[in-house]
């Protein structure tokens, strides 16, 4: 399949994966809806196992020796240093051990090991696969947070969620590929959720902050309460025309795009947002399944039944986050109760939610935060930063549910089975929804771009 841009050259497919918004030039205003929606640009490289993804976000660094990858060797040694008889890979490291707490059991068919902090999500056993050996780079959360988000700590990089904007567009027409729902403003901020140099709508449309109550939360600006939806077309069209006009003249421009499109964009979400972000149209069990208008799960609750709503109508790469409340210095084991109270009965209704309406087969949902926190001692009671190994776990969208991948130390100091670097995370997010992440290329400042820049190795293992 063909097409042609303005000046008369063809574009194949390809091309116009790897241009973006080059249709936009050649388009009139009445057109522009249907183009901004992205459906046009959908170039998948293989069959994809999912069409959407939904990041559940736990800012701080939840602690994996306490949550998903249990060691009974902290316990039984708590309070000293690494005994070098049974270390097995070299010198054993420094620092007092901090043994835990928390007691973890056996679950579904598949025995994962999941601790009883989290007694909801423990009944998706089956459903969920957790990887024990994730690595990244940076000890500070604004790196770490970056290399999450981005792939990159010292350069401005486009995040995950505007790649996935960017090669597979939209399913919706009123809404955009890529929407982040009280996502953090401090360590990155916007940078998490930016384009950078892709075309300005592949950005994540932010709802709200962390720190705000999503029910308060606004998207601003996409309309104006003192004039009528017909009146505001008509304002459109006008400031649409004169910005058609600019790019003809300018021969191009991916700002000006950008612009047109976020403009028409925000017009049609005028009619989407307020039915999505009001809970009206839920029922009563679907509500008390979330936990919806309950302490302490409330919050957490309507992020993520807000997610399964957007889900549903389109978005491709949907991000839900906690408040920085995972970055337990002190306090490990009490923040712990606390956190995991607040997410674990929310996190398991989403994906029963999922589940029950056929959403969860080509829906990737992920768990997961920037790193975790080490097996030693910190202020008494506390972990301090540990990138060096920590777990994640992924379910639905194609993984084989019941496996725990990956392995670390006796102490979960170190991966030694399996090690998955954060780049193999985006590469494998991207294999997932059919992109590879090799190919899925952006030609800026001479030279082609990827997410991963060529790092990265699909985990094929995890997809069933």
């Amino acid at each position: 399949m063909t097409r042609c841009n303005r000046f008369g050259m063809a574009l194949t497919r390809r091309a116009m994966l790897r241009q973006s918004g080059c249709g936009l030039a050649s388009l009139g205003v009445a057109a522009m809806s249907a183009a901004a929606a992205g459906n046009e640009w959908v170039l998948p490289h293989r069959a994809p196992t999912a069409k959407r993804v939904i990041f559940l976000f736990m800012w701080g660094g939840p602690s994996h020796v306490d949550l998903f990858d249990p060691k009974p060797l902290l316990s039984t040694y708590g309070g000293q240093s690494v005994p070098a008889s049974v270390w097995k890979e070299g010198n054993p490291p420094g620092g007092v051990l901090l043994g835990s707490p928390f007691r973890f059991s056996r679950h579904g068919d598949s025995d994962q090991q999941i601790s009883e902090l989290f007694p909801h999500l423990a009944r998706h056993a089956d459903r969920l696969c957790v990887v024990r050996s994730m690595h990244t780079d940076g000890s500070a959360h604004g790196e770490a947070l970056l290399n999450l988000h981005t792939g990159s700590s010292n350069l401005v990089r486009p995040s995950v969620g505007a790649w996935v904007s960017y090669g597979l567009g939209s399913e919706s027409d009123n809404l955009p590929a890529f929407m982040t729902i009280s996502p953090p403003r401090g360590h990155g901020g916007v940078q998490n959720y930016g384009a950078a140099f892709l075309p300005a709508r592949h950005q994540g449309m932010a709802i709200g902050a962390a720190e705000i109550p999503v029910q308060q939360a606004k998207i601003s600006n996409i309309s104006n309460p003192q004039l009528s939806r017909e009146t505001q077309r008509g304002q459109l069209n006008l400031i649409q025309a004169l910005n058609a006009e600019h790019l003809r003249v300018a021969e191009g421009d991916q700002g000006i795009e950008g612009l047109i499109s976020s403009y028409e964009l925000a017009f049609r979400m005028q009619s989407a947002i307020p039915q999505i972000m009001g809970l009206e149209d839920e029922t009563e069990d679907t509500l008390k399944l979330y936990g919806v208008d309950e302490e302490p799960v409330n919050n957490f609750a309507r992020q993520c039944l807000l997610a399964r709503k957007f889900a549903e109508r389109g978005v491709r790469y949907i991000q839900v986050s906690t408040d920085y409340t995972w970055d337990h210095h002190t306090g490990n084991n009490t923040g712990l109760v606390k956190e995991c109270a607040q997410v674990d009965r929310p996190i398991a209704g989403l994906l029963t939610d999922l589940e029950q309406r056929g959403l969860l087969d080509d829906t990737l949902v992920i768990w997961g935060s920037e790193f975790g926190r080490t097996p030693t001692v910190e202020n008494g009671d506390g972990r301090n930063h540990h990138p060096q190994a920590f777990s994640i776990w992924m379910a639905g969208g194609g993984i084989r549910g019941g496996l725990t991948y990956g392995a670390t130390d006796d102490f979960g100091f170190h991966p030694v089975e399996n090690s998955m670097h954060m780049h193999d995370l985006h590469a494998t997010i991207l294999y997932a929804l059919g992109l590879d992440h090799k190919r899925l290329t952006y030609r800026y400042a001479g030279r082609d771009f990827r997410l991963t820049d060529v790092h990265g190795n699909v985990a094929e293992e995890l997809f069933a």
